[in-house]
C-alpha cells in the first residue's frame, strides 16, 4: 500500500481485526495506538476504531500511558470493581492528563471487562532516569536485555534528539536534551516490557504518537519475534506527517489551543 492510500484510509482494515475469531487470528495481535493528547477528535476516532475492530471473543489487555506503573494495584482493583470510568480515574489516575477525554475509552474497557494495565513510569522515576541514568529504574538484567548498558545507537540517538528538540520548539538548553532522550527511551522500554509480558493475549497500547511511531518508539525495543504481530495506528494533526511512521494514519482537525511554543518560552523565562 502506498503512502497516499495509507493517508486517505478512512478506517482500520477489517483484515486486521483483533482476535475476531479463532480462524482469523493465528497469533494474538499487538496494536500500538497513538494520540495527540488533547485532541478530542482523535480520542473519538481511536475508540471508534477499537469498537469496530475488536472482535467479540477478543480479550485484549489495554495498556495505558496515562496510568503510572506504581499505581497498578489500585488500578487493578478499580477496573475489577468500578462501574464507571470516573471511579477508575479517582482511584488510580494522576495529574497532568485531560481525564474527561479518556472517560469514553475507560467506560468501554469496563463494559467489556478488559484488563487495564498501567504502562508509564512515574514522574519521579522519569526524573531519576534523567539524573542518574537507566540504572535508576531498571535492574542489571533488564539493562543487559535491552542493551541499555551500552551506548545508544547513533542513528536512533540523532533522530530522537531531533524529535525532542522539535517537540520543545527548539528552545531546550543543550544540556537538557540527552537526559530527556534517556527518559523517553526508558518509557518506551517500560512499554515494551509490558507488551512482552501480556503478549500471550491481544494487547493494545494507548500512548502518544511519539511513542508508537515505527522508527523511534516502543516498536524499536520489542523483541524481533513480536514485531510481525504489531499494527501501528497514528492519529495526527498534520497532512505533512510521514505516513510511513505508521501502518494506519488518521489525519485530524487541529485542536484549538494556545500557542504551545509561546507557552514554553514563557515557562523557560520563569
Amino acid at each position: 500500500m502506498n503512502s497516499f492510500k495509507k493517508l486517505l484510509l478512512a478506517g482500520l482494515s477489517a483484515s486486521m481485526l483483533i482476535g475476531a475469531s479463532g480462524a482469523m487470528a493465528k497469533e494474538p495481535s499487538i496494536w500500538l495506538m497513538g494520540e495527540v493528547h488533547d485532541n478530542e477528535q482523535g480520542h473519538f476516532y481511536r475508540l471508534q476504531d477499537l469498537r469496530s475492530n475488536v472482535g467479540p471473543l477478543a480479550r485484549p489487555a489495554i495498556l495505558m500511558e496515562q496510568f503510572d506503573v506504581s499505581r497498578q494495584d489500585a488500578l487493578t482493583q478499580a477496573w475489577q470493581t468500578c462501574k464507571q470510568a470516573q471511579c477508575v480515574i479517582d482511584a488510580a489516575g494522576g495529574q497532568g492528563w485531560d481525564w474527561p477525554l479518556y472517560v469514553p475509552l475507560i467506560d468501554w474497557v469496563l463494559q467489556n471487562r478488559l484488563p487495564l494495565v498501567a504502562a508509564n513510569l512515574s514522574r519521579e522515576q522519569t526524573q531519576a532516569v534523567m539524573k542518574d541514568g537507566f540504572s535508576a529504574v531498571f535492574d542489571a538484567a533488564t539493562r543487559a536485555k535491552y542493551k541499555l548498558d551500552q551506548p545508544l545507537p547513533q542513528p536512533w540517538l540523532d533522530k530522537q534528539r531531533q524529535a525532542i528538540e522539535q517537540g520543545h520548539c527548539n528552545m531546550l538548553p543543550a544540556t537538557s536534551v540527552d537526559p530527556m532522550v534517556q527518559a523517553q527511551a526508558a518509557r518506551d522500554v517500560q512499554f515494551a516490557i509490558l507488551i512482552e509480558q501480556y503478549a500471550s493475549q491481544d494487547v493494545v497500547l494507548i500512548a502518544g504518537n511519539g511513542h508508537v511511531r515505527r522508527d523511534l518508539g516502543v516498536y524499536q525495543w520489542l523483541p524481533a519475534r513480536l514485531k510481525d504481530r504489531v499494527m501501528i495506528a497514528g492519529y495526527v494533526e498534520s497532512y505533512t506527517s510521514d505516513p510511513d511512521l505508521y501502518d494506519r494514519m488518521r489525519v485530524l482537525e487541529p485542536q484549538a489551543r494556545a500557542d504551545m511554543c509561546e507557552m514554553f518560552k514563557r515557562s523557560q523565562r520563569q
